[in-house]
């Protein structure tokens, strides 16, 4: 240290430097004035690679697991001008792994295990930013009371709000925590490929996170939508088996496209096949009815099953699934697949619950 003097307007220059714990690198430099008045701070001071294990009598204590490893470097910047303080705290935690399980009545009962696999990124790093500002005259002021509030808020979000804090580093917040669909249809929609294509970027970055997904279904809507499904699907199957008879390329039955022109000539052929009681004429024969009533009469006797709306709402998980698997970059063994259940979608306003719910864990 040198240049320390009373007068007001001077500064001395610090530069400590030394290993903490024999071993970890500690810089301290910058310009200070503790006799002045108001007191001047201008430092920077930087610690690298501090073992985290011999702290583990602590995490014991407060968080219920051991550490197993993982080493810490602090960057961090302080200015004291006119008695309020400025200060930057980059942290940065490398290959920081939990061990064993240890009972403790002061632990919190915050996921911790999730905020981290939240926040440690692809390379086993954990990255934070925290800022902090006050006043060295406000007796409730202090650093790390702020910085200690700040990772209790991060635990909560965890526990509370995941997707908001993963969408905080990627982007789409809370929205990521699902997808929606058309009613009765598991098609991935343009909407939907964009928020699993943040969520899997998330995902990939995130490699200690595993994903539960369930699909619902709008039990009224959704069974309407496959009645008239079905319905379609019984008029497109005369024209694909036309198609067949005359040798030509077969496309999946919901690929077929029936011509305004050519509609009457197959709902007759459909129809005629239904196996439910029809009208019939004087002569005991099936009359001819105009094409509006043999659609109602269709319709009415077209059923979509309970089993039918839960085949749909695996099919949009499965869907959904292989959406993000095809990258290639997820192991398959972290998505799991929730067995749907009917009406076990949770209200929310302005929600479709025809949807896939993503789950973190």
């Amino acid at each position: 240290m040198s240049g320390l003097s009373a007068e007001e307007n001077t500064t001395a220059d610090v530069e400590l430097r030394g290993k903490l714990n024999d071993y970890a690198p500690l810089e301290i430099t910058g310009r200070i004035n503790p006799l002045r008045d108001d007191f001047f701070v201008d430092l920077k001071a930087r610690i690298t690679d501090l073992d985290l294990s011999p702290a583990t009598p602590y995490s014991d204590k407060y968080v219920g697991y051991t550490i197993e490893k993982g080493k810490l470097s602090l960057d961090v910047k302080y200015s004291i001008i006119g008695r309020k303080l400025d200060s930057q705290n980059d942290i940065q935690i490398d290959q920081f792994t939990f061990g064993d399980r240890v009972e403790s009545p002061t632990a919190t009962k915050l996921p911790v295990k999730l905020a981290i696999a939240l926040l440690k990124d692809r390379q086993g790093v954990i990255k934070l930013d925290l800022p902090v500002t006050g006043s060295l005259d406000d007796p409730k002021f202090s650093v790390w009371r702020i910085i200690l509030h700040v990772i209790v808020n991060l635990l909560t979000k965890a526990a509370t709000s995941p997707f908001a804090l993963l969408g905080a580093v990627f982007g789409g917040g809370e929205e990521l925590s699902y997808v929606e669909f058309d009613y009765g249809s598991a098609h991935v929609t343009d909407a939907a490929m964009k928020k699993l294509a943040t969520l899997s970027k998330a995902l990939q970055d995130r490699p200690s996170l595993k994903v539960d997904e369930e699909g619902h279904v709008d039990v009224e809507k959704d069974r309407q939508a496959l009645q008239q499904l079905f319905y379609e699907r019984k008029i497109k199957m005369q024209k694909l088996k036309e198609t067949i008879r005359n040798g030509q390329p077969v496309p999946p039955v919901d690929e077929v496209k029936i011509e305004p022109g050519e509609r009457e000539k197959y709902l007759k052929m459909a129809y005629r096949e239904e196996k439910f009681p029809k009208p019939k004429n004087f002569l005991g024969l099936v009359k001819d009815i105009p094409p509006a009533e043999m659609e109602k009469l269709m319709l009415t006797h077209t059923v979509a099953t309970d089993g039918d709306l839960r085949a749909l709402a695996s099919q949009r998980a499965t869907n959904v699934r292989d959406v993000l698997l095809k990258s290639g970059q997820i192991d398959p063994e972290r998505i799991f697949m929730v067995e749907p259940k009917l009406e076990g979608a949770e209200k929310k306003e302005k929600l479709n619950e025809s949807r896939v719910d993503f789950a973190l864990k």
